[in-house]
């Protein structure tokens, strides 16, 4: 049994939202992260996915799929199960997601004040 995913994953403020560096779409890079750990259902990825639509969330799935970067399985049965999982093309993307990551988190006050200096011209002018 897989331990299940933690609801504050991705807190409010995680500096993903701030990363210059995008892999696929904006949540992409946390769909990845939630994959790390192994195979996982949809419902799953909710919990820490909560700020996502699910059509959101199901598009960027898609696009990881058709990049090579998720494989979806459907476990057929009588209660047809679908898990997404990293193919090994996704799961090269960690250690680059994880410099990221790391850069992100080390220039946060940097990024947040270019952002608010770049929305305070933007307002004035």
């Amino acid at each position: 049994m897989r331990e299940p995913l933690p609801a504050d994953m991705f807190d409010e403020l995680c500096p993903s939202s701030l990363n210059p560096i995008r892999f696929g779409d904006k949540w992409a890079p946390l769909v990845i992260r939630c994959l790390e750990g192994g195979p996982r259902r949809f419902s799953e990825l909710r919990v820490p996915l909560r700020r996502v639509t699910p059509k959101v969330l199901t598009a960027s799935l898609r696009a990881l799929e058709r990049d090579g970067f998720v494989e979806r399985t459907v476990h057929p049965g009588p209660l047809q199960r679908v898990e997404y999982a990293l193919t090994p093309l996704g799961r090269s993307l960690l250690g680059p997601l994880e410099a990221a990551c790391a850069w992100a988190g080390e220039h946060w006050d940097e990024l947040l004040d270019a952002r608010e200096a770049y929305e305070g011209r933007q307002q004035a002018g």
